[in-house]
């Protein structure tokens, strides 16, 4: 199977994985495998509705997201059934790694949001990175992923996250 290829049918299984146990799973369509980044689209795949407080995920809402197998992180783009855009909420991860029709992402708590107008930028779950035990056990990646917070939010204000795309 080529970089470029998904099975048949265009699907990949997108399965994140959070403290060593998926926390989620679902199947979305390649848009491209370039070998490097992988981009998928998916609906919102969580059930009803999620109030964040600065934005609503819920049912119909459409994710475009972008994957590296050599960044730590993920990019999804957020639209409404209408194809308005909601905005940017980005995962710290380890880098993506593709088997067959399966993309396996590791959540390592840290996150972006990045408003439509680009406006509001928000780092989220700092706490919750922390109280992981990331930073203690493996100081590297921890390392890793603050420095990839950094990233996509200096991008954020600087030129917008579109210039990753």
């Amino acid at each position: 199977m080529s970089a470029n290829s998904a099975d048949s049918s265009g699907q990949l299984e997108i399965v994140l994985v959070k403290a060593g146990r998926t926390k989620i799973r679902y199947p979305a369509a390649m848009l491209t495998d370039d070998g490097t980044r992988v981009s998928v689209r998916a609906p919102w795949a969580g059930e009803g509705v999620r109030d964040f407080g600065f934005v609503r995920f819920e049912p119909g809402d459409v994710f475009t997201e972008h994957y590296w197998r050599d960044r730590w992180y993920a990019v999804k783009e957020v639209r409404t059934q209408d194809g308005t855009l909601k905005g940017w909420y980005c995962d710290i991860t380890r880098p993506a790694v593709r088997s067959g029709t399966e993309l396996v992402v590791e959540d390592l708590d840290l996150d972006l949001w990045v408003s439509g107008d680009g406006r509001t930028v928000l780092r989220l779950d700092e706490d919750e990175f922390t109280a992981s035990g990331l930073p203690e056990r493996d100081p590297e990646a921890a390392a890793a992923a603050r420095s990839a917070l950094d990233e996509l939010e200096n991008l954020a204000h600087a030129d917008g996250l579109t210039a990753l795309l």
